[in-house]
């Protein structure tokens, strides 16, 4: 497995993480809990270092799933995870949108070492930008944290550029957390070029379009009920007809380099800079072995330019993943 390091950071992890999210919550009935614990261990045995959770996974279930995971490992690998919601810390009920109040964040750090089994958390997002409190204090308060040894790094999700020059002013920034793929390239305008700037990593959710850059779901796929796709107008069937040209374009690189659309889809992502660790998840250990695939499969200039080049005459149909879901999945 080839390794990255997160920015400036000296953060050096695998080239691909694996998200766990989907083992425990929001794609359908949750996962076997054995058999996801066999699951992030063969991750780990196949040379993945960085496993992302959040509190608001479940809540919790997922925490705990990873923390019970990785406690015979846990100084072979990093673990992020997320605060940032109004979760009741003790029943797990989800009171309403945002709560990053520093003794909130305080008490969220606590829970989060006890679940995940460990006595420090390496990588701290905030999961959303809270409109009621300023990122100095958030960033004050994992500041402090920092200083008391339970967190190492910081990180924000899904947060503004501006938002991320005035937390990393207060404590210095590890890793941004946002959607990227050959599904959403919005980072590209802005949010990459401060992150270089900076000198922050940059760790890409749904990098394979919520599955729909496999190529395994077209019109006719039907998802279970609790699936949060269902609420995704990305997800509608018009959408996807009109999306698929997308697919097409992954399949035709991925039938020129003996590979498949995913790891076309994430392969691409890692030749966007250096410092990008994308996270895809996954619940089968075929799906993870493919992915991770795509770390040794190189895509030339020219084959780049072919893909951006197919990418330029399509315009995606739908909302992107957060704006549509975030009120019920906190991704």
């Amino acid at each position: 497995m080839q390794r990255r390091q997160l920015g400036k950071s000296g953060l050096e992890i695998s080239a691909l993480g694996l998200g766990c999210m989907g083992m425990s919550a929001l794609y359908g009935p949750p996962g076997d809990k054995q058999a996801m614990i066999k699951l992030i261990r063969a991750a780990h045995d196949r040379g993945v270092t960085l496993f992302d959770t959040a509190e608001a996974y479940g809540p919790f279930t997922n925490e705990e799933l990873v923390g019970e995971a990785l406690e015979p490992i846990r100084d072979k690998v990093i673990i992020g995870t997320k605060f940032g919601f109004d979760i009741d810390l003790k029943t797990g009920e989800r009171r309403g949108g945002t709560n990053s109040r520093p003794e909130h964040i305080k008490a969220v750090a606590d829970a989060c070492l006890k679940r995940l089994r460990t006595d420090r958390i390496d990588l701290f997002y905030q999961h959303r930008v809270d409109p009621d409190v300023p990122i100095e204090e958030v960033a004050g308060a994992v500041k402090e944290l920092i200083a008391q040894g339970k967190v190492t790094h910081f990180g924000l999700s899904e947060a503004g550029i501006q938002t991320i020059r005035r937390a990393h002013a207060v404590q210095p920034v590890t890793a941004i957390q946002s959607e990227y793929s050959l599904f959403w390239r919005g980072p590209e305008t802005e949010l990459l070029p401060v992150l270089e700037e900076l000198g922050i990593g940059f760790v890409p959710f749904s990098p394979l379009g919520a599955g729909f850059l496999t190529g395994k779901i077209d019109v006719n796929t039907k998802f279970a009920p609790t699936d949060f796709r269902n609420s995704v107008p990305r997800f509608s069937s018009e959408a996807r007809k009109a999306n698929r040209v997308l697919v097409d374009i992954a399949k035709a690189m991925a039938e020129r380099k003996g590979a498949t659309p995913a790891q076309v889809a994430l392969a691409w992502l890692l030749a966007q800079r250096p410092w990008i660790v994308p996270i895809p998840g996954t619940t089968k250990l075929h799906r993870l072995e493919e992915n991770l695939g795509a770390v040794d499969l190189l895509l030339t200039p020219e084959d780049l330019s072919a893909i951006d080049a197919g990418l330029s005459r399509i315009k995606i149909e739908g909302e992107r993943l957060p704006v549509a879901a975030l009120k019920m999945t906190g991704l």
